[in-house]
């Protein structure tokens, strides 16, 4: 976001600090999504199966079919359950233009060795129905690279976080429990109100302060040639230092290892170590003028 404030026309400081917060929100959305395509491949199943049974000649298999997945006790509490119920009602979410979609992943699913393992299985318990779902997300759908490009054309504020939501989804299944009902809890949107103020005052402090910290880079890379050094690795090191000077909670290595491991995923194959070297720098001479008095 800090990267695409310096990319658009001169916006008020305000506005980009609204779209950040509907990047989060749309990040939540793809969790929920998430949640409710269970929902919405159990209903697909059950149509394809009445769709078999009343062919002109259905076959035995056709006509009595596996019940196992339309049955599924854990598919079952996700529909009832009321938080997401809510949410869904609340943001309007459905999958109902994207039946193309929903059958694609269904028959996924139903051609995977994890279906035809689920069917074989002797136990029949909520905790296997569970388990089964947990696997589809985890062997099936994470890291899919035709479900990540279907998602990322649905909303370009998802190209970022279908990996991270997908963990989340898989933690989700794991904490259901069948004692808990329709009142099972969902991972919250934040953890806490600190994260929420966290992410803004981040934002606000690389924006506000960005003179002050670009004006350190600089003077650390006078040597270098300007155009051969990557915008994106500006607003790295800049996001970095209003990380480092902003929260006296967070320690030193823990914000450059986040820095750098972002300049790996979202600057040039290079960029990771020549970061590492000016934000070291950097520390140190903030420490020198006594302005990061923390570990």
């Amino acid at each position: 976001m800090v990267y695409a404030y310096y990319q658009k026309e001169p916006i008020e400081l305000k506005a980009a600090e609204n779209e950040l917060l509907l990047s989060l929100r749309m990040s939540y959305d793809l969790y929920n999504y998430f949640l409710l395509l269970i929902v919405e491949l159990t209903r697909a199943y059950e149509l394809l199966v009445d769709s078999r049974r009343n062919k002109y000649r259905p076959s035995d298999e056709e006509l009595n079919p596996d019940m196992r997945l339309l049955n599924n006790r854990f598919a079952r509490q996700v529909e009832e359950n009321e938080t997401l119920q809510a949410y869904v009602k609340e943001h309007c979410l459905t999958w109902i233009d994207d039946k193309s979609f929903v059958k694609d992943v269904l028959d996924m699913i139903l051609k995977s060795d994890v279906y035809s393992n689920y069917l074989r299985q002797e136990e029949d318990t909520y905790d296997t129905d569970r388990d089964f779902w947990r696997i589809v997300f985890k062997r099936i759908i994470s890291d899919n690279e035709d479900i990540d490009a279907y998602l990322e054309d649905k909303s370009i504020y998802w190209n970022e976080d279908i990996d991270i939501i997908e963990s989340f989804v898989i933690k989700t299944i794991k904490r259901f429990e069948q004692e808990n009902g329709s009142k099972q809890e969902l991972i919250q949107m934040y953890n806490s109100n600190e994260d929420f103020e966290f992410a803004l005052n981040l934002f606000r402090n690389s924006i506000l302060h960005a003179a002050e910290y670009r004006e350190r880079i600089f003077n650390l890379t006078k040597n270098w040639d300007s155009e051969r050094i990557a915008s994106m690795d500006i607003v790295i090191m800049q996001t970095a230092l209003a990380e480092l000077l902003g929260f006296p909670s967070i320690p030193i290595k823990v914000t450059l290892d986040e820095y750098i491991d972002a300049a790996k995923y979202y600057s040039t194959p290079k960029s990771s170590i020549f970061i590492n070297g000016i934000l070291d720098a950097i520390v140190n001479e903030l420490k020198d003028e006594k302005l990061l008095m923390k570990e």
